[in-house]
């Protein structure tokens, strides 16, 4: 998962490639994505985000990568293998037992990788408010400074208007 937090546009471009050099995602100019990919070979994967169409901004990207263990292997299989007894009725007690840990453990890592990609939305939407009120702040300030101005340039016309500038002379 990729998510441009901030930066002039919110986008850039994103290439995987395997070890062997072969392109397995890419996009051009996106703000977030999720991209999934079965791992076919060993080695270290590349991930690069590219910013080149836009030199003079720079960017703040959050990504995360997620490695889901291969199919039918679990989480702490040595530990279970210690406890389990020869009697079927104990053994069966225990893989269902196993079983609900394992779907209890995958929920909540799937629940931990939710937080992680909201914090991100929300880190990104946090960095326009505050670009956002910086903008109407600096805006506001000036309509009330041409405000000021324009009421003091009216006073000042119309006491010029009603000034009585002969002389009585008694």
């Amino acid at each position: 998962m990729e998510n441009v937090i901030a930066g002039a546009g919110l986008d850039v471009g994103f290439t995987l490639i395997s070890p062997s050099g072969y392109k397995l995602a890419s996009e051009f100019r996106t703000s977030d994505g999720i991209h999934t990919v079965e791992p076919t070979e060993d080695g270290d994967y590349r991930l690069c985000f590219d910013n080149s169409f836009s030199k003079l901004s720079e960017k703040m990207v959050f990504f995360e990568v997620i490695v889901e263990g291969q199919p039918g292997v679990a989480w702490g299989d040595e530990e279970w293998a210690d406890m389990a007894e020869p009697e079927s009725m104990v053994e069966y007690k225990l893989e269902d037992i196993r079983e609900t840990m394992d779907s209890v453990h995958r929920h909540l890592e799937r629940s931990r990788q939710l937080q992680t990609m909201l914090r991100a939305f929300e880190a990104r939407d946090r960095y326009l408010l505050e670009d956002n009120l910086w903008r109407v702040s600096f805006w506001s300030s000036m309509s009330l400074l041409v405000i000021l101005t324009v009421a003091v340039t009216q006073v000042y016309t119309l006491r010029r208007l009603f000034d009585d500038k002969r002389v009585c002379k008694p």
